[in-house]
């Protein structure tokens, strides 16, 4: 389904109208806006050496296949001649404050979920402007002229097809899904841009013959709960364009974290420190990009067969440096070596959150809101 500029859409009465805003690879758009030099080149946010870690790239730099979370080193393989910039998140901060601001004059209904992309919910049009779709425009718009940055936009009934939509024509596109259409949009993707279906879920789900949302829709919940456990719901609402989720203005976020399951189950004490030690990186880019600190990290490990334990340290003021969050992991790690049996899957994860001065400056300023956008 193509991009829709049509402003007499129809919109059935008892709909929400939603919409999900998601700037166009932010940190690396900032850092070309701000140095001429580096437009149209390929630029990558982050450490370029060591146990570096992307954690933005440039469209210039995603025609190469880099992406966001990749170690750096594989990253330079792939593109050469990609330009490393280092994280500036007081910028990006204070960007994100000013989109924030754009949002909250259209309603007051934002629920962000990074300092790149919210959830508004629009359904009661303060400005008189008579359509979602209108609002999305002019707030792209505004966004261009304030930031000189640009914004992707999906219009749509509920947050899951708004956020497909807004992932659909990217970069600097808008995607309106209107109230019946959500079924058949859904139905020719690939199930890989679902929400929560990583590459592994998309692999199991192509070995049951799974690989469209029709493909998905046609399997009753029963297979899926079968299959795919307490997942199944959410599959089985989402092959129909279904969610019920509200867009939650002051949303707060428990913890922060990531886990990477191994190709190969791995074994011995520097493997996993090595390991251990990327997986802190990446999750310390997401706790930057999110302005958050915290007291409690867990460490998760997932043995080969299936048994899984985590381990847990907590400190009396929040942790607000990287190296600090990584020793914690680390010291949990070395407290469990030697392990029983090889490894298939760590995990790392920030919890008990507490918001960091500059978070809670906006959210006086702007009137209790949990997380910056």
């Amino acid at each position: 389904m193509s991009a829709s500029q049509d402003h007499d859409e129809d919109e059935a009465d008892g709909l929400r109208k939603i919409i999900h805003v998601d700037m166009d690879a932010f940190f690396a758009s900032v850092e070309q806006r701000d140095n001429p030099a580096l437009r149209g080149k390929p630029v990558a946010v982050g450490g370029p050496s060591g146990r570096g870690v992307v954690a933005a790239a440039s469209y210039e730099a995603r025609k190469f296949g880099v992406r966001s979370a990749m170690p750096s080193a594989r990253a330079l393989r792939l593109c050469p001649d990609l330009i490393f910039c280092k994280s500036r998140f007081d910028v990006y901060r204070e960007v994100s404050a000013q989109i924030r601001a754009i949002f909250l004059d259209y309603t007051p209904d934002v629920e962000p979920l990074s300092l790149d992309e919210a959830y508004l919910d629009v359904t009661e049009d303060r400005k008189g402007l008579g359509s979602a779709t209108r609002i999305a425009e002019q707030i792209r718009a505004r966004i261009k002229a304030d930031t000189g940055l640009t914004a992707s936009a999906g219009v749509s009934y509920n947050k899951f097809l708004a956020k497909l939509a807004s992932d659909q024509n990217k970069p600097d596109g808008l995607c309106v899904i209107r109230p019946g259409q959500g079924a058949a949009f859904v139905a020719g993707l690939p199930v890989r841009r679902f929400h929560g279906v990583g590459p592994r879920g998309a692999e199991k789900m192509a070995r049951l013959g799974i690989e469209t949302g029709a493909d998905l829709a046609a399997k009753d919940l029963a297979f899926l709960r079968a299959h795919f456990g307490s997942f199944a719901d959410y599959l089985f609402r989402a092959a129909r364009g279904v969610d019920l989720r509200q867009v939650r203005a002051n949303r707060p976020r428990k913890s922060l974290g990531a886990e990477r399951t191994f190709a190969q189950n791995i074994e011995g004490a520097p493997t996993l420190r090595e390991t251990l030690g990327s997986i802190a990186e990446t999750v310390w880019e997401r706790i930057e990009r999110a302005g958050v600190q915290g007291r409690t990290v867990t460490l998760k490990l997932r043995y080969a067969d299936f048994t899984t334990l985590t381990r847990a340290r907590s400190v009396h003021h929040a942790i607000s440096q990287k190296s600090a969050f990584a020793a914690i992991g680390h010291a949990l790690l070395e407290e469990m070596l030697p392990l029983p049996q090889p490894v298939r899957l760590m995990g790392l994860t920030l919890s008990h959150l507490d918001q960091d001065e500059d978070t809670a400056r906006t959210k006086a300023e702007h009137g209790g809101q949990l997380s910056l956008f």
